[in-house]
């Protein structure tokens, strides 16, 4: 199935957010916007995403073949590249402006864009940090995280541990069974609030900041579960050097292996607003 790119909606224009989702983010490293997208407007990209998803996702191994990682979803990157439909929904103004104005920063760039598909009887997502794999050397990152489906807490709702963002990295663990006890065992400790949402309606959506600890519990229905993110991060940002392997990788995917030290400003991460 395919929509032609003028066919589809807009989503340029500046939704202002309310005062509560920006203090929310503040305090706790996360908050969920609701209706980011409309009924219409979701309808209209859900299709060009999980179309796109389908024709570049090379995950091929049965479920009970794969490990911890491999089960908790399907992960698709950087879809904006190779369609010119999901380009329009990365690229989009009015999630840029968002992000920008949770952060309280002028403009943001594009880190990447990802998929994650959770299928009937997926495992769970371990407990992790995403900035973990990130070679920026700026904190004022976000991750939105939407739906393209009505989802609940059996489809494996995103779930966080409040006011956890602001220590940096915690752990040496990429998303991992260990990253499960380590950070289980941590959040306890800290007595960190537990916070998920029971129920998000397609084109709500989440944002996080990148140490927020996160996780997601397996998906018990019989539905996939279809989730589109988008990586912000301040526009100013440079490339720090990498502390583990994965930072490694991720300079030479995500950032064109530009200098250490350099501005973030290549081809690959845009500047959206």
């Amino acid at each position: 199935m395919s929509t032609k790119v003028e066919q589809l909606p807009a989503l340029d224009d500046h939704k202002k957010l309310p005062a509560e989702n920006i203090s929310e983010f503040l305090e706790k490293g996360h908050t969920l916007v609701k209706g980011v997208l409309s009924e219409e407007e979701i309808a209209a990209y859900r299709p060009v995403i999980v179309g796109a998803a389908d024709r570049y996702n090379t995950e091929k191994r049965k479920l009970q073949d794969r490990d911890t990682y491999g089960k908790a979803f399907l992960q698709i990157m950087n879809l904006w590249q190779v369609d010119e439909d999901v380009k329009r929904f990365v690229l989009a103004k009015r999630m840029a402006r968002i992000a920008a104005d949770l952060m309280g920063v002028e403009n943001v760039r594009l880190y990447h864009d990802q998929a994650l598909f959770k299928e009937p009887g997926g495992g769970p997502t371990p407990w992790h940090q995403d900035q973990y794999y990130w070679p920026i050397d700026t904190n004022n990152t976000i991750t939105m995280w939407m739906p393209l489906v009505d989802i609940d807490v059996e489809m494996g709702m995103l779930t966080f541990a409040s006011n956890s963002f602001d220590k940096g990295a915690i752990f040496n663990h990429e998303i991992s069974d260990e990253s499960e006890v380590a950070f289980n065992e941590y959040v306890k400790a800290k007595q960190f609030p537990i916070t998920r949402a029971q129920t998000m309606k397609a084109g709500d959506a989440t944002w996080h900041r990148g140490f927020t600890i996160h996780q997601a519990p397996g998906n018990n229905s019989d539905k996939m579960r279809e989730v589109m993110t988008v990586i912000y991060m301040a526009d100013g940002a440079r490339i720090a050097d990498y502390k583990n392997e994965w930072q490694k990788s991720d300079h030479k995917k995500w950032l064109m292996d530009k200098p250490i030290g350099e501005l973030i400003d290549s081809e690959l991460n845009p500047r959206l607003l």
